[in-house]
């Protein structure tokens, strides 16, 4: 039999190496005798990044696949619940220009199109607002379950916005004291290799040699052993996704009983956009732009005008901002020999749709399947694991490219993305299908698609795009049919909206009292 896998080591923490050791951990029962070694090398010298984070849904089933309770994690994180994103100014930048991307999918593609729906809506009813009763959750400022509601069951579908900062910290007391992951907190000063090239230890300064039979690096944009041991290279596609550049803060709420937004607000901008997320205690804001279309004084001066609009009264400005410089770029190769690549040293794109921390999920989940199959099998585990995450990068860069080529907006900054020439390939030939018909799953063949149909819709439609109506009639279009999902959408929005408590008051119950645990 091939020999196994027996010992993991993950160097760098933050978020991507304390939720993939807590993956791995809980799945191979790393608390007991016979499971799996694993250890985490965290240099006492790198800071967190730190800024607000949102989140996807599946975050709910990784923390309680990996045992933190919902109450610790809000109680711990500072978070509060995150039901989508709204985009306000993307398409015009004129006055009520606004869509939701919600999380709660439309209705059952094979019972009606969600166009039929849309179509059976008054006219002038946003398309969102047609097909999900999650839009006016948000709008209402809405929590996504009552007090009642069970920890990670949910009314309408929810992740959460959260302190990255305090998030690992969680992580990696519950790594160590619960999962059995061993911690070690030092600087990596150098790389020993096998005669196939891969690693066969680490040395960490002072504590020795730390042997392992997979490596997998989290030390971020320095990338120590992806990028400088194996040389991996990164595929940039700043040609695509122009931002480089985010001016982040943090701005205080103005009392205790200020709203808590259900939703990321994403803001446009005349280069780039704000990301405005909503936490328990403060709000993190942050301009993320494009250091080829806007000086950082010019910059800074919108982030003020944002701020002026949002806080007034705050007494935070730009000058308060910590300038984070990045570059869009991913490996079509994070698994190299017996190391792989998890978090931003496998790559980065810009914040828009909060892929970042779902990226890390869906890394360390496949890693977690692929560890039964052994050394013998680690090249094709690599290949496997590579074809699919050149895959998912692909696919979030089409989807974020798709917020901004819909735009009607005049500045240069919006009138480049409308160049042909920096549009992905897959997303114009699918922009064209879309003329004929609304996206669909056909279009998505993956199980585990990084962005489902459904995603595009809500941008595409909420951004004006126009599909033509069918020329012959489906079940798919009955308007009858439309019209009694359309009623059913009507009559879940009413009772949702007068039986679910607002953000504030569910959050302070659980810091109160707590959910009930299951």
């Amino acid at each position: 039999m091939d020999k196994p896998i027996k010992r993991v080591v993950i160097i760098g923490g933050g978020t991507a190496g304390w939720l993939t050791a807590g993956i791995l951990a809980a799945d191979h029962c790393a608390w007991k005798q016979a499971g799996l070694d694993i250890t985490l090398i965290e240099s006492p010298d790198v800071p967190i990044l730190g800024v607000g984070e949102g989140t996807w849904p599946s975050l709910r089933d990784t923390l309680r696949r990996i045992g933190i309770a919902e109450t610790d994690f809000i109680r711990r994180c500072n978070a509060s619940f995150k039901q989508g994103s709204r985009f306000d100014g993307w398409v015009d930048g004129s006055a009520g220009d606004s869509y939701f991307h919600p999380f709660t999918a439309p209705p059952d593609p094979d019972d009606i199109s969600c166009l039929a729906v849309w179509r059976a809506a008054p006219e002038g009813t946003p398309f969102g607002e047609a097909i999900s009763a999650q839009v006016s959750l948000c709008r209402e400022g809405k929590a996504p379950k009552q007090a009642a509601t069970p920890e990670y069951a949910a009314v309408a579908n929810y992740a959460y916005h959260l302190d990255a900062g305090a998030f690992a910290t969680l992580l990696r007391e519950h790594c160590t004291a619960r999962l059995g992951v061993t911690h070690i907190m030092a600087n990596v000063t150098s790389v020993s290799s096998t005669e196939n090239g891969h690693i066969s230890s680490i040395q960490a300064d002072g504590h020795g040699t730390v042997d392992g039979d997979l490596f997998i690096d989290c030390t971020g944009s320095r990338a120590m052993l992806i990028g400088e041991h194996f040389n991996s290279p990164l595929t940039d596609v700043s040609d695509i996704l122009f931002n480089d550049r985010a001016l982040a803060l943090h701005v205080p709420y103005e009392d205790e009983l200020s709203a808590i937004a259900s939703q990321t607000v994403g803001t446009a901008l005349s280069a780039g956009w704000v990301w405005d997320i909503g936490l328990q205690s403060r709000r993190g804001v942050g301009y993320v732009h494009s250091s080829n279309h806007i000086s950082e004084d010019a910059a800074c001066a919108g982030l003020d005008a944002y701020l002026e609009k949002t806080a007034p009264g705050s007494g935070v400005r730009s000058e308060d901002a910590r300038l984070i410089r990045f570059r869009s770029a991913y490996r079509r190769e994070p698994w190299r020999g017996n190391c792989v690549a998890v978090g931003m040293s496998s790559g980065f794109v810009e914040p828009l749709e909060a892929s970042a921390i779902v990226m890390v999920e869906l890394s360390a989940d496949m890693i977690s399947s692929l560890l039964s199959f052994g050394k013998g099998q680690m090249t094709r585990s690599a290949g496997q694991f590579n074809r699919r995450f050149a895959y998912r990068w692909a696919r979030i860069v089409d989807f974020l490219k798709l917020h901004y080529i819909l735009s009607q907006r005049t500045e240069p900054y919006w009138r480049d993305h409308l160049d042909r020439s920096t549009w992905p390939e897959r997303l114009t030939e699918l922009l064209e299908r879309w003329r004929h018909g609304p996206p669909s799953r056909d279009d998505f063949p993956q199980i585990q698609e990084i962005f489902p149909a459904a995603s595009y819709a809500y941008v595409m439609y909420g951004m004006g795009f126009e599909t033509a109506a069918p020329q012959t009639l489906r079940r798919l279009d009955d308007p009858a049919i439309a019209r009694r999902h359309l009623d059913d959408i009507r009559t879940m929005t009413r009772r949702f909206l007068a039986g679910l408590p607002t953000n504030r008051q569910l959050l302070d119950h659980v810091m109160q009292a707590g959910l009930t645990r299951v």
